[in-house]
């Protein structure tokens, strides 16, 4: 099954950390987000990738095209012109096979998974998800609701993190303030982790650069009963400010980074 990546957009709220790379590049840890995202699905057996490329999509391109350099040590023999002259050290390889797909500059999200659907059969069900937003998701067990529910789509229902202080009151006492709330009670909204059968392109996608995935296409799709959600209690959290990337590295630094299964 193959997992398509949204990698395209441009980022603006988080440009303050780092303005030269695109968003999925910005590293947690040592290592990129999309890096985090494709261990997740590689902790389900999920190992094809197809990673739509947009804004600054040539540094995603170099960073696959020399994965083994960035990510081992390597000796260079500056006498020997031939590929030999590279031995890579300690290369912690990883099963992948990724798919680098240009879906322009400026194509919002359903244009972007239209243009590369021609890398998937007219039967097949894949996975969607975006390359800013990392989670504890059973991705395996997210994929056989889908396919117990036998609809075209499921979208991945969270609780939105809590983003301000919350207030218990009594009358207007306040009984307890907490000032970070791991998770609000207002109910889901979607986190990304879709899965979709191939299917939808005959009826809900087109290649209008304006097409948004959230809008037009799910929104018929919950009008037609062909979307279902899967409701995951767990961690969840995307990255889209730069408050939300020191969080992330905060808690990888600490040792509690829920979403990493591996």
């Amino acid at each position: 099954m193959k997992v398509f990546i949204l990698c395209g957009g441009r980022g603006t709220r988080i440009q303050a950390v780092n303005e030269t790379v695109p968003k999925p590049m910005l590293p947690i840890g040592s290592r990129p987000i999309i890096w985090h995202i494709m261990k997740a699905y590689q902790a389900h057996d999920l190992n094809d990738f197809v990673l739509l490329l947009g804004y600054k999509g040539h540094v995603i391109r170099e960073y696959f095209l020399n994965f083994a350099a960035y990510t081992s040590d390597v000796t260079v023999d500056l006498s020997c012109t031939t590929p030999e002259r590279l031995t890579f050290h300690n290369n912690p390889a990883e099963p992948w096979r990724v798919t680098l797909v240009d879906t322009g500059d400026s194509a919002m999200t359903g244009a972007r998974i239209w243009r590369a659907r021609h890398f998937l059969g007219a039967d097949d069900t894949f996975c969607v998800t975006y390359g800013d937003g990392i989670a504890d998701i059973d991705i395996g067990q997210l994929i056989r609701f889908h396919h117990a529910h036998g609809k075209l789509a499921t979208l991945t229902g969270v609780h939105p993190p809590g983003r301000f202080g919350e207030l218990t009151l009594a009358g207007r006492q306040v009984r307890a303030f907490n000032e970070k709330p791991d998770i609000s009670n207002s109910g889901y909204i979607s986190g990304g982790f879709f899965v979709f059968s191939a299917k939808i392109f005959e009826r809900y996608f087109d290649d209008r650069e304006d097409l948004v995935l959230e809008r037009e296409p799910l929104e018929r799709l919950a009008r037609d009963g062909e979307l279902h959600m899967y409701r995951h209690d767990g961690f969840w959290q995307a990255m889209d400010t730069p408050r939300e990337f020191h969080l992330l590295n905060t808690l990888w630094q600490e040792g509690n980074a829920p979403w990493k299964m591996w």
